[in-house]
């Protein structure tokens, strides 16, 4: 497995570094502020957002490098003028970094990492290995589940690998807020752990793959067995847009989309608001015939 770069590894490989922080934002612009970025004479950290901002800032930065300039502040329209048409305007504070600013932008780093939403994938069939692939490159600590060690082993993404013989353990145990996607090899499995996440109450995300006559099963199974736990909130077919493709790789890129949406929504707190109704395609195969096709999850 490849583990990617840190900021602390592009801190400890660049002796001279500036901060390019974004001090105030009025109206329209890429990125919020508070957001950082890192830029070195041969290395660059972060994004405040691309676009002629950002290559102002580098420019500006690796100037202030050559010039041994310790700090400065850049106040920039985002119009016509810089070739971006946010039509905002953003204020930018560079600095050299000291030893404490470094152990600041740690410390921040990594307060950002901890407070991260957790996206609990359960199932490392090969939708589950797909939702891996993507979720580490997302804002996301992804957690990937399975009591079968030889599908975890098959995983090659920079997220955390877990072996659980009773996986319902993990989702009690999982921070309030996370996100739960279920799709593991077995359909009794699938909803004793889509069940054991609805009964939090507290879940971001409460995923089964499926379809229709899935979510309906499931239902009845939950008026029989869960004292009639309620279902409105499960989004069962996930990722379901209406695409008639099945490759696991497209199964999952709708379901990531689907997935961020619930975390990022602005007014989200620790519990979903939203519930789904069935949709009218974009169902999944799965191991109970429910659909035409089957593949392994």
């Amino acid at each position: 497995m490849h583990r990617r770069a840190t900021l602390h590894d592009f801190l400890s490989s660049h002796k001279h570094v500036v901060q390019v922080r974004l001090s105030r934002v009025r109206g329209s612009s890429p990125r919020e502020a508070g957001t950082s970025m890192y830029v070195a004479a041969e290395g660059l950290w972060g994004t405040i957002g691309g676009g002629q901002l950002e290559y102002i800032a580098i420019d500006h930065a690796r100037r202030m490098l050559q010039t041994h300039v310790i700090s400065d502040t850049l106040d920039v329209p985002l119009g016509p003028e810089i070739g971006q048409c946010c039509g905002g305007r953003v204020e930018m504070r560079l600095a050299q970094m000291r030893q404490a600013d470094r152990d600041s932008a740690l410390a921040e780093e990594q307060a950002a990492q901890a407070a991260l939403p957790h996206v609990y994938v359960m199932g490392a069939g090969h939708v589950g290995r797909a939702l891996a692939d993507l979720f580490q490159h997302l804002p996301v600590r992804c957690i990937l589940i399975d009591q079968r060690a030889e599908e975890l082993a098959l995983c090659n993404a920079d997220v955390e690998i877990r072996q659980s013989a009773i996986p319902e353990i993990d989702i009690a145990t999982a921070p309030t807020g996370s996100a739960f996607v279920v799709l593991t090899h077995d359909h009794a499995l699938d909803f004793l752990l889509a069940s054991a996440a609805l009964q939090r109450g507290d879940a971001g995300y409460v995923g089964l793959i499926g379809s229709a006559t899935k979510r309906e099963k499931f239902r009845r199974w939950c008026r029989d067995h869960c004292d009639g736990l309620a279902t409105d909130r499960l989004i069962c077919p996930i990722g379901a847009s209406g695409s008639r493709d099945k490759r696991p790789s497209v199964i999952a890129a709708f379901v990531a989309a689907e997935v961020i949406a619930d975390l990022t929504y602005e007014p989200a707190a620790s519990a979903p608001s939203r519930s789904i109704d069935l949709p009218k395609s974009g169902s999944q195969p799965d191991a109970g015939g429910d659909t035409a096709e089957e593949i392994s999850r």
